[in-house]
């Protein structure tokens, strides 16, 4: 099968007439590769012969077509004339023109009814008509037009030529008779009103693909409408046909007020009276006008072309674009019943074979030259009458189709993989990575409160609990005497563990010796203390801060955390190999130091796999290069993503209770038993406090969050998922986010292409935004980080690219 080039031509001839010449004459040049067309200004001479040479030839036309309608006996024929009998009655009897009067009423008998026709005559005015038109085409004011037509355009290339005027006798003319349509083999030429619009279809869901046609059977006396209903019965195996026989005009208002037509098919008599009637009946004739709301609706369900094999059908298709309908196919003039009848056996055939819609028609078109001894100028008859803000049908589109056909679902699907792959390509230089953190910020935030977590208790220290006696000879943050009666008071009640989230990098006052010895004794002890230190940072090789001297190292977790870089804490780093030069030995988190033996007590074991956690059933999957919205940040160590349970007070995390409050009993002793107790600084002049998602929303005294609050968190994110099923917070992989963006590219590019009103495509913009936050969210919930913002992008640049392209492109050949 050879697959042809599309092009269109749009020649459009607005100011002027026959009589003055046209000053101004424009052409557009639409290409497939293109998304904007090329543009050619010309003028056109005045040529008067050309409406007085119509007149004419329309005379003799009728005059011929009688005779030839009569000719079953009725006819004499002498010195190559032709004679008409008065035959009135048996005509109209008898009569096989498809027009709605048998004999046209500018059409005048002479004395005795006796008209002499001379064929020659008529076929000399046809040859001069080609002749007219030609040199008129050729002249050399138009030349530049056709010069550059010729310099662009293939004999290879399937090429719609479009003729936009409102002028009659311009629409009447036979323009196929230009010698450009025998230098470009595969073109057809097309009318187009002045003014025309894409309508807004509905969308359908109806499974049956076939096409489905309303066929209606008018008033066929004097005609052979049979055979018509036959040529399409023969298409039941690819369309669903209903046939209207004869109908009242109520019924045929209902029928179009059905949804789901692609075709609208009429035979029988119809004229261009007033603005274009069929008579539907014996007795009935009606003008469209009088289904209008019909029509438009009909269009508006999907109806895509309309068919009158009729006579004179040009008003009824003025009439139909004016409701811009996509595609019309007509008879110019009075047409023989056996013409049409051939036409549409030789149209359907072709169309219903593939062939587009301007192929079909001229390969219909051309096959009735063999009836031309007998019906002359029956090419000449048939033309179509197009929208061109609407793409051609073709036999295999239908509504449940996708809105791309043809070249276009290539171009939709290059669109998709060339707008994915440039989104994820700017995401990976890490150009998004800010915005992207900010979406994820925004989830954090819109998530519900999950409660603070009852296995953990903080035992803030605040500005009044540095003013206690105990407190005087204090070198940091908690002095050894506060630390020493702080334990007396939690350990009797067997807490899980007790974390110091305290530098303390001396040694414990040498009068402090039960504390010394408790500390030095930890590892035997019920309740163990844990404690913390800092590893250097690795770019300066700084040593960090020591632990305290007396606990051992296996009782030691670093309070490391990693901010991005804009400040805000989003991940959790459970534990990392300290570098040699280090003054904090330990390879373990604070956090994880503590879950771990609050887990292990519930006889659940740490298994490290390939640097991933296995915790019971929960594998614990260590953040990787690349992950989700980050591009740029360091993954050294075991890091995961922190999912906060809530963050707009410390106690909406855990329980929180003063060092004065637990000193001073006033500490109920259940709030201890079972739980894993911090202890830490909450003072907003610690210098131990961070940013968080929830920072943004939050007023400066709230703004960041105390170290020991962070610590909990993090417990609590082990624990919850392990013991409770919450979920954690991990990214597609990289082919998951590929086919999420995709999807929204697909999505994004599919609105660009149905809809035009620039208001509605603001709306559904909106809504597809909408769309991907809410699903972004309920996964975000599940523990799944989606990709936001590649997505929104895919969807803005394929919708704005593809309503771009569809509005350049829907003037194309699409099938």
């Amino acid at each position: 099968m050879v697959v042809r080039m599309s092009k269109l031509v749009v020649l459009s001839l607005v100011q002027g007439d026959l009589e003055n010449g046209f000053t101004t004459v424009s052409a557009e040049l639409w290409l497939d590769s293109d998304s904007y067309p090329m543009k050619f200004h010309a003028a056109l001479p005045a040529i008067p012969e050309i409406p007085i040479l119509y007149r004419r030839w329309k005379f003799l036309y009728e005059a011929l077509n009688q005779c030839f309608n009569l000719s079953r006996g009725i006819i004499n024929s002498t010195d190559n004339s032709l004679t008409v009998r008065s035959a009135q009655d048996s005509n109209a009897k008898n009569g096989n023109s498809r027009d709605g009067n048998f004999i046209d009423d500018d059409f005048e008998l002479e004395e005795e009814d006796v008209v002499q026709v001379s064929e020659v005559e008529f076929r000399q005015l046809c040859d001069h008509f080609q002749v007219l038109i030609n040199n008129w085409l050729n002249s050399e004011e138009f030349r530049l037009i056709d010069r550059k037509l010729r310099r662009y355009l293939d004999p290879d290339d399937e090429i719609r030529l479009i003729i936009q005027t409102n002028d009659d006798l311009l629409r009447r003319l036979p323009w196929h008779l230009w010698n450009f349509f025998e230098d470009y083999p595969y073109t057809e030429v097309a009318l187009s009103l002045l003014d025309f619009q894409r309508t807004s279809k509905k969308s359908s869901k109806k499974k049956d693909k076939k096409i489905k046609v309303l066929a209606i059977q008018g008033n066929g006396e004097g005609l052979n409408l049979e055979r018509d209903r036959t040529f399409l019965e023969q298409l039941s195996g690819k369309a669903k046909i209903e046939f209207l026989v004869e109908p009242e005009a109520r019924q045929l208002n209902e029928q179009l007020w059905e949804r789901g037509w692609d075709i609208l098919f009429f035979a029988g008599h119809s004229s261009s009276e007033e603005k274009g009637t069929i008579q539907i009946n014996r007795t009935q004739t009606i003008g469209l006008d009088k289904l209008r709301n019909a029509l438009k609706t009909a269009i508006k369900n999907g109806l895509r072309l309309a068919i009158f094999n009729s006579c004179d059908g040009l008003a009824l298709a003025s009439y139909l674009e004016d409701l811009n309908i996509p595609q019309v196919i007509v008879m110019r003039e009075a047409v023989p019943d056996f013409v049409a009848q051939e036409f549409l056996r030789h149209f359907l055939t072709e169309f219903s074979r593939e062939k587009s819609l301007y192929t079909a028609v001229r390969l219909a078109r051309e096959r009735l030259e063999s009836l031309e001894d007998e019906y002359p100028c029956a090419t000449w008859l048939p033309v179509i009458c197009q929208n061109p803000a609407e793409i051609p049908m073709s036999w295999s589109q239908s509504k449940t189709s996708t809105p791309f056909g043809g070249r276009e679902l290539i171009a939709s699907i290059l669109l998709i993989c060339l707008v994915t792959l440039s989104v994820m390509g700017l995401r990976h230089l890490g150009i998004l990575q800010k915005w992207e953190l900010q979406a994820y910020d925004q989830l954090m935030r819109s998530r519900p409160d999950e409660g603070p977590d009852g296995r953990i208790l903080v035992v803030g220290i605040t500005e009044e609990d540095f003013q206690l006696p105990e407190q005087k000879q204090r070198k940091g943050s908690l002095s050894d005497e506060a630390l020493a009666k702080l334990l007396d008071k939690l350990e009797p009640h067997k807490p899980q563990a007790i974390g110091l989230d305290i530098f303390r990098d001396f040694p414990i006052d040498s009068k402090q010796i039960e504390l010394k010895e408790r500390l030095l004794n930890n590892a035997v002890k019920e309740v163990p203390l844990f404690s913390t230190c800092h590893v250097g940072e690795s770019k300066s090789k700084s040593k960090g801060v020591a632990p305290p001297p007396e606990i051992l190292e296996q009782h030691l977790g670093f309070s490391n955390v990693l901010a991005d870089s804009d400040g805000v804490l989003r991940r959790h780093l459970l534990s990392m190999h300290a570098p040699h030069y280090s003054a904090c030995p330990t390879t373990w988190g604070l956090s994880s130091q503590l879950a771990l033996h609050y887990l292990n007590n519930k006889g659940i074991a740490l298994e490290v796999k390939e640097e991933n956690w296995r915790l019971g059933k929960v594998v614990l999957q260590s953040l990787r290069e690349n992950a989700g919205g980050y591009q740029k940040a360091d993954t050294w160590g075991n890091q995961i993503l922190l999912n906060y349970r809530s963050y707009r007070s410390p106690n909406d995390i855990v329980e929180v209770v003063t060092l004065t409050e637990v000193l001073r009993d006033k500490l109920k002793p259940e709030f201890i038993k079972d739980r894993i107790i911090l202890i830490g600084v909450i003072t907003p002049t610690s210098g131990d406090d961070f940013l968080t998602p929830y920072s943004e929303i939050l007023n400066s005294s709230q703004r960041y969050m105390p170290g020991v609050i962070l610590h909990a968190q993090m417990i609590s994110q082990i624990l919850s998922t392990v013991l409770d099923g919450r979920p954690l917070l991990s990214p597609l992989p990289l082919w998951g986010e590929f086919i999420f963006v995709s999807i929204f590219a697909a999505f994004g590019g599919t609105i660009g292409w149905r809809f035009d009103s620039f208001s509605l495509l603001l709306l559904l913009g909106g809504v597809g935004v909408t769309i991907i936050y809410g699903v972004s969210f309920v996964s975000f919930i599940q523990g799944i980080w989606l990709p936001i913002v590649p997505s929104v992008l895919t969807f803005a640049i394929a919708q704005i690219v593809s309503a771009t392209y569809s509005k350049s492109h829907k003037f194309k050949i699409g099938n």
